[in-house]
């Protein structure tokens, strides 16, 4: 008996390591499948409604499609009204943030050491011919990750790939076991999604009004940013807070204006971010700030950036798996804020 749980151990030591180097080494798979899985979760509930009303399968999916259409569509037309607003802005405020510019980095050089070359304009040292390349090869990164998620989330909700199936025949071993975990799992991802979609969404707004009140420019650009950087858990709203306020110092002289700003700002981060989630989200999955840290560290370095936006998710998912088995939910226990 030693010998065989010997023998498990060491399977596990072998098995989990390579597990992470395929999900590295495959991302541009893996990530538009598991970010298509929570796409397709939260249209599910929409999905058995039209079953219930004898809406015929195709048609559901088309009218999932179009909705998720209907989205992506809202969000470009911002992106492209906050370009327009950057890019449509008058030159004062770049001559402002050149000289405030100089006056940090001769701060810098005189007491640290640090020397910054300014004696080329700074757009034009971010924007570079050799930065060009690398900018297109983002976009096609980008939109073939976008396309594959689509194909990935109509073979999801044509139940072509079976989720609830998948857990039948290799974690839970009972057709009873796994119909109660898959919803379980479904319940709970999807009210942490529309949660964590709504707070991100009222942070953003909030942002944005306090850009707009005290006049700091490019507000639809910021409140954009604070909602997309918001589901980065814990460390999304410290980005936000960090960057603002230097892009405030910039721009703002240092008046008690500057710091109403601040202050403002990370009130919206505090009260949506620290009070309102928790309360929503209610102790049920809740993880504590070790799992949190641990896990946007980890799925970062497999992952990148939408490994730090899925971490929590994925977090979640396990955490609900674990608590499935004896054997485990001691684990799940541990990745808990609530040890209850």
């Amino acid at each position: 008996m030693d010998q065989r749980r010997t023998t498990n151990i060491l399977l596990l030591v072998i098995v989990i390591p390579l597990v992470f180097y395929l999900l590295k080494q495959l991302s541009f798979i893996f990530v538009p499948l598991v970010f298509s899985m929570f796409i397709a979760l939260l249209f599910l509930p929409l999905m058995r409604w039209l079953g219930k009303k004898k809406v015929p399968k195709p048609v559901s999916i088309l009218i999932v499609i179009l909705l998720i259409i209907g989205g992506l569509k809202v969000g470009f037309e911002l992106i492209e009204l906050s370009s327009k607003q950057i890019l449509g802005s008058d030159s004062e405020f770049f001559v402002k943030a050149e000289e405030k510019f100089e006056i940090i980095s001769k701060s810098l050089q005189d007491n640290f050491g640090v020397k910054i070359d300014t004696d080329k304009n700074i757009l034009s040292q971010i924007i570079h011919k050799d930065n060009i390349g690398s900018t297109f090869d983002f976009i096609r990164k980008f939109l073939t990750a976008i396309l594959m998620t689509a194909f990935f989330v109509v073979l999801w909700l044509a139940e072509s790939i079976n989720f609830q199936k998948v857990l039948n025949s290799t974690i839970l071993k009972g057709k009873h076991a796994s119909v109660k975990t898959f919803r379980k799992i479904e319940k709970d991802l999807i009210k942490f999604i529309k949660v964590k979609f709504l707070v991100s969404l009222a942070t953003g707004i909030g942002t944005g009004l306090a850009c707009l009140f005290f006049d700091v420019s490019f507000p639809i650009f910021w409140g954009l940013f604070a909602f997309v950087i918001n589901f980065v858990q814990m460390v999304g709203s410290i980005i936000t807070v960090v960057m603002l306020s230097v892009f405030a110092i910039i721009e703002l002289d240092p008046t008690s204006t500057l710091f109403f700003f601040i202050m403002s700002i990370t009130g919206v981060q505090v009260l949506f971010g620290s009070i309102l989630e928790p309360i929503f989200m209610g102790k049920s999955f809740s993880l504590n700030v070790i799992t949190v840290l641990v896990m946007l560290m980890l799925w970062g370095y497999i992952w990148g950036v939408p490994g730090l936006i899925m971490a929590i998710p994925i977090t979640v998912f396990v955490k609900i798996i674990l608590e499935q088995f004896p054997n485990t939910k001691v684990i799940s226990k541990l990745l808990s804020a609530n040890q209850n």
